[in-house]
């Protein structure tokens, strides 16, 4: 009886899994080429996938929910996918290069999604981009309620100028990243002071900076450097991404999962300096921790022992390894400074030989990892060529043995069958010349040669 009860459950449970599968499958479009004509009428939010593509499978379900959320909030944003195989044209013209590719489709623009894919992360790019480029802040209460909800924010300050026009251009180009506001100067808290109007600020981190075009260069540069807050937890997917900053990341390698003191102590050194010297190296580094040495290992091509404090250059893969003991704040503060005066000497880089290297690692890297994954599907890719070759070579040697013996054989036979009047005619003829012109054959008479016929 309570097997049989047992399996009604399973059997029940399977059926609401597969409802609400199909449920959340009712608010994502399957798209075909009519939306080629039909899209600027909308705001589509669409996954350009490919059916063989594991990426694309694991992300369905994902982008179910997301359709399903999007209808719920009553968002204007239409939640659509593509088979970007079958209409290989549509997906070309959207600059689909890769699987899965999530964009979004406002009017004549197309905005690319680079954010982890999750559902949360998918829905709050689509809020950002599908709304206004830069959004009023029209009062305090609105200015708080704002700085609650976001981590990272920007705002212009004043009327209109040329720094307001940067600041629209640079929110077109980088609105798929982060929020941007505008403000009267009365909305703004009472701690924030300003030099001059207008202004551009950035809210992070229980503070703010403000944007100086001497120091700081280009507008759009400065917004993109200063889209993460201080300290991060770091993965590879985000690594990537503060690639673009062009800022040094000092990065806490340790276990998460073990709690001894020198891990969390690291971990709380690279917290301090981030968080009290922030005002010192915000324009140069990054600040957080990663789980893990596995990604940073074959990022240097070399085990790093764990754990420990490695400092990388993403935009031209330099790191910097600790030369002393850090047991405080004021020692890992030395050792920045170092990097920056250039005692620390740089390993890495992306030299021609650094690059051959990268081909071997990654190479080596792919190979072990398919023993490991598989070793019958290895032994076959690897071992079925290197047989191959094998025979081919042991072919080819042995031709050219046998070619050789059968030849010295044949020599052998011909002096044997000969007679020795043979040998002699043949070895007259073969007599050595004098001088550069041939000795002339004595021709004999013709009566003789003629009683030899005979």
């Amino acid at each position: 009886m309570a097997a049989w009860r047992r399996g009604v459950a399973l059997r029940l449970c399977a059926t609401v899994v597969l409802l609400d599968m199909a449920f959340c499958k009712g608010f994502v479009e399957d798209l075909d080429e009519s939306f080629k004509d039909s899209r600027k009428d909308d705001i589509w939010l669409v996954d350009f996938y490919a059916p063989w593509c594991g990426h694309c499978k694991k992300l369905e379900p994902i982008w179910n929910e997301v359709g399903l959320e999007m209808k719920s909030i009553g968002s204007p944003v239409k939640v659509g996918k593509m088979d970007a195989t079958s209409y290989s044209s549509i997906a070309s013209e959207f600059g689909v290069r890769g699987y899965p590719t999530i964009k979004l489709l406002k009017g004549d623009l197309a905005y690319n999604y680079r954010g982890p894919r999750t559902k949360n992360d998918i829905i709050e790019f689509a809020h950002r981009v599908s709304g206004a480029l830069i959004r009023p802040l029209p009062s305090q209460q609105m200015f708080e309620h704002v700085q609650k909800r976001h981590r990272v924010f920007f705002v212009y300050i004043g009327g209109e100028s040329p720094l307001k026009e940067k600041y629209i251009d640079a929110a077109s180009e980088l609105i798929v990243y982060t929020y941007f506001f505008s403000a009267s100067e009365e909305v703004v808290p009472e701690y924030v002071t300003l030099k001059e109007m207008p202004a551009v600020l950035v809210f992070k981190d229980e503070t703010y900076f403000v944007y100086d075009e001497y120091e700081d260069g280009d507008l759009s540069s400065w917004i993109s450097r200063e889209r993460f807050q201080n300290y991060l937890t770091v993965d590879g997917f985000l690594l990537y991404e503060l690639g673009d900053t062009g800022k040094l990341v000092a990065i806490a390698v340790i276990d998460e999962k073990n709690t001894s003191t020198e891990h969390t102590r690291l971990k709380s050194i690279i917290q301090e300096v981030a968080r009290d010297y922030r005002d010192q190296f915000h324009r140069d580094f990054q600040f957080g921790h990663m789980d893990g040495n596995d990604y940073i290992n074959t990022l240097l091509m070399d085990e790093l022992k764990v754990p420990t404090v490695v400092v990388l250059n993403t935009s031209n893969q330099q790191y910097f390894l600790l030369d002393r003991q850090i047991t405080n704040a004021e020692d890992m503060v030395q050792f920045i400074n170092n990097i920056l005066d250039g005692t620390v000497e740089a390993q890495g880089g992306d030299s021609i030989l650094q690059r051959l290297k990268r081909i071997v690692f990654d190479a080596k890297s792919t190979i072990v990892s398919i023993f490991k994954s598989s070793p019958l599907m290895g032994c076959f890719l690897f071992g079925l060529p290197l047989g191959v070759i094998s025979i081919m070579c042991y072919g080819i040697y042995t031709a050219d043995a046998d070619g050789g013996y059968i030849e010295e054989r044949y020599e052998v036979s011909r002096s044997e069958i000969e007679s020795p009047e043979q040998i002699e005619e043949s070895k007259a003829q073969q007599e050595p010349r004098t001088g550069d012109s041939p000795v002339p054959a004595v021709q004999e008479p013709k009566d003789v040669l003629e009683k030899k016929k005979d």
